[in-house]
């Protein structure tokens, strides 16, 4: 697959070749009986299109685009690769950072702060 159709870790391969040459606008009923069946890639696990936006109450996409924020706004975590990871510097002395996959990823710390 390409690296265009790959974006924020959802790879949508032949979704996107497939929806690309749908006459919009379109249904959401529509496309999900027609294309909900088409696969997405994202990180270790496949998932369908009907399982991504199959909840959403859109009554009508206009555009290719359209789908593919759909798509983009409905994926969760599982499109995430590693989570918390950084390929950035190491913390400095006294700086804490979260380890990777642990559940409090709101940034904040339980210290007091001054």
């Amino acid at each position: 697959m390409s690296d265009k159709s790959r974006e924020r870790g959802v790879e949508l391969g032949d979704v996107q070749a497939t929806l690309t040459n749908v006459e919009f606008p379109i249904g959401h009923d529509e496309l999900l009986d027609a294309h909900g069946d088409e696969e997405l890639q994202m990180s270790d696990t496949t998932t369908t299109l009907e399982e991504v936006i199959g909840s959403l109450g859109e009554d009508e996409f206009q555009d290719y685009g359209a789908v593919e924020g759909a798509i983009m706004n409905m994926v969760g975590d599982e499109a995430i690769g590693r989570k918390n990871y950084s390929d950035r510097t190491p913390p400095a002395m006294g700086e804490e950072r979260q380890d990777e996959g642990a559940p409090d990823t709101d940034g904040y710390s339980e210290q007091e702060s001054f």
